[in-house]
């Protein structure tokens, strides 16, 4: 995620060069085509590139208004996410303890429940991460699980449903061992359901793309728009005696659409790893404090920080 105000012209140029350098050699071409040449057949009408123009922004509007839908529900997925995390964590750790009194409680297997259940939530946290951004670096979830639940969890084609499924058998053999008891489960199975359907949200936005109609004609459209820039201006500018000025105005109508165009291209798919995603490492390295913090651990990772102004 971008966190800083000014970017680095650098970093723009990456998604735009194509675009640029063919509106630079293809603006070049025109001039010296329509004034060395005296090709006057290439220069076209300027009402051509209103048209064109308009209808590229109707169809930059929408693509761009869909895809900061795509990019905000997929933080707003994650903030939930990290919410209901923290309250997971609270109710499994304060309804352990609020059966201290009971005949049932036996403090060191209540404590080593507390660990395991927070725990495995960290591990379905990363595998989550891991899974929406295609990454396969699944030792970052041995730390987080008993060396017997780590290589079985490997072997599941679904390990996020598997981390899941585990979370729920243990609450219910916590209620059969006294752990927890009355009501505790329905509470705690509330909150996983609710994670559960946050993760739905999240391998939604991963796997169902903008209708590619809508993403192939603007394309479409932005390469027109490259092409015929040059051919509208080049009559207009020439007579004005300002021909040498068609190569940076093309090039500066071209940067603005081609920016428009890419800004919704890469925000429509938030989950990438790229610098203009939701920062899923930031988030579960929050997620990850908060819950050791709640267990009562000194011993915290540090926080994420942003980098040359990027939150990954």
């Amino acid at each position: 995620m971008i966190v800083k105000r000014n970017l680095n012209p650098a970093k723009v140029m990456t998604y735009i060069w194509p675009q640029m350098v063919l509106a630079l050699v293809w603006s070049a071409s025109v001039y010296v085509a329509y004034v060395q040449l005296n090709l006057t057949l290439i220069a076209l009408p300027s009402f051509i590139l209103l048209v064109l123009g308009g209808a590229l922004a109707i169809f930059l509007g929408f693509r761009n208004n869909t895809s900061y839908g795509r990019w905000g529900e997929a933080s707003q997925a994650w903030a939930v996410i990290i919410n209901s995390s923290r309250i997971f964590g609270r109710l499994i750790i304060t309804f352990v303890d609020s059966h201290r009194h009971t005949p049932q409680y036996q403090a060191e297997p209540a404590e080593a429940f507390k660990k395991e259940m927070l725990y495995r939530h960290l591990a379905w946290v990363n595998t989550l991460r891991l899974t929406l951004r295609g990454q396969t670096d699944w030792e970052i979830l041995r730390p987080f699980l008993s060396e017997a639940e780590y290589n079985l969890c490997l072997k599941k084609s679904n390990k996020l449903n598997y981390l899941l499924q585990r979370q729920g058998q243990r609450i219910y053999e916590a209620m059969a061992a006294g752990t927890l008891q009355g009501f505790d489960s329905f509470q705690l199975e509330g909150t996983l359901a609710q994670l559960a359907g946050q993760q739905a949200i999240c391998e939604r936005l991963k796997t169902i793309p903008v209708p590619r109609q809508y993403d192939y004609f603007t394309r479409l459209f932005v390469w027109f728009f490259i092409i015929l820039t040059p051919m509208c201006l080049v009559r207009t500018l020439v007579n004005d005696n300002v021909g040498l000025m068609l190569v940076p105005v093309s090039l500066i109508f071209v940067f603005v659409f081609a920016v428009v165009e890419r800004t919704g291209a890469v925000n429509e798919e938030p989950f990438e790893n790229r610098i203009t995603d939701v920062p899923l490492t930031a988030w579960c390295r929050t997620i990850e404090r908060d819950l050791k913090e709640l267990l009562g651990e000194e011993s915290l990772p540090p926080k994420s920080e942003a980098k040359n102004g990027y939150l990954f």
